[in-house]
């Protein structure tokens, strides 16, 4: 019997990580946030009442088998015109929303047209918003607000959704069949976090039985993980999962004095890998993790995005051993 492999966030980062473990002999399945609210997302769910499709859109298209085409079109964004800034992907999965039953059936649709190998899977179909409070006692409201307080220098203390979230039955029994859960990379606390937020997730990851992977972060996230080395992306992690992390995939790479500079002008920087010296009772596997190419950002996307990613053959190579 297949291994299961769940892989929890949402963003670029999980569908580096899809798109690496898609070809292994696996059971292979994703659990998606759900509380984006910026770009072409927010604007859907402004204008349409629709609930997030670009989150799910990344994963599908990550482990599709489907001609280079049809992934190509579903990553699509206009440029000019009424649908400037809107990515194609999301206008697909927001029109099968208003002409299905239910959203199962906008999932099994949209994987059906792109040849999905693997369970993608909503954390939740309500809708709500991300929530965090920083230290200062400041509190902001909408995960493209968070995004976009870059200039904040007070840590995050309480993240939440609001209102409560009620899961997707099909994610709590996918977490408890699955061996291993794969958490990230992404940004901790608008990606990562807002799944664990959701009613009943953190109680039945910690019931379960599957291991726990953390692939750690390769650069701090301005406004929201400031100066953290990846002892605190583990410790802040650990409070919203209840449950200790098996293991912990850090890059060992050099990453180019270029990328360094232009995240040093976001006020962002390497995450320093300080796990032993804090204690880490788990099992550290470090690895050059790096993707040589410099992503540059599409002219019609109105969002700031990070220019290095994680290779995603690299990853799946290291994670090898662990999930066969």
């Amino acid at each position: 019997m297949l291994k299961k492999i769940t892989v929890i966030g949402g963003g670029t980062g999980t569908f580096v990580i899809l798109s690496g473990l898609k070809q292994y002999p696996i059971d292979l399945g994703v659990i998606v946030t759900m509380m984006d609210s910026g770009g072409s997302t927010g604007r859907l769910r402004d204008q349409l009442g629709v609930l997030p499709p670009g989150d799910l859109r990344q994963c599908l298209v990550a482990l599709s088998d489907a001609p280079l085409l049809w992934r190509k079109l579903f990553l699509y964004r206009f440029g000019s015109g009424d649908f400037s800034g809107h990515n194609f992907g999301n206008l697909f999965i927001s029109a099968l929303e208003k002409v299905c039953n239910n959203y199962d059936d906008v999932i099994s649709t949209a994987s059906y047209v792109l040849k999905t190998k693997g369970q993608v899977l909503p954390v939740t179909f309500d809708k709500t918003h991300l929530c965090v409070e920083y230290k200062s006692g400041k509190i902001i409201r909408g995960e493209n607000k968070i995004e976009e307080n870059t200039n904040e220098s007070s840590p995050i203390q309480k993240a939440y959704l609001e209102p409560n979230a009620n899961p997707n039955i099909k994610v709590v029994q996918r977490i408890k069949d699955s061996d291993i859960l794969i958490i990230g990379p992404g940004d901790l606390y608008t990606s990562i976090i807002p799944v664990l937020l959701v009613d009943k997730i953190k109680e039945t990851i910690i019931s379960g039985k599957a291991k726990i992977i953390f692939i750690m972060n390769l650069m701090t996230k301005s406004g929201q993980t400031n100066n953290y080395n990846a002892s605190k992306h583990l410790q802040d992690l650990e409070k919203y999962l209840g449950k200790q992390i098996d293991y912990v995939v850090a890059n060992s790479g050099e990453i180019p004095s270029e990328i360094l500079q232009w995240y040093k002008k976001n006020n962002e920087k390497i995450v320093k890998n300080d796990l032993l010296e804090n204690g880490y009772k788990g099992k550290i596997i470090q690895q050059n993790l790096i993707d040589a190419q410099l992503f540059e950002k599409e002219t019609a996307d109105r969002l700031t995005r990070s220019i290095l990613r994680h290779d995603s053959d690299k990853l799946a190579k290291t994670l090898e051993n662990i999930i066969l």
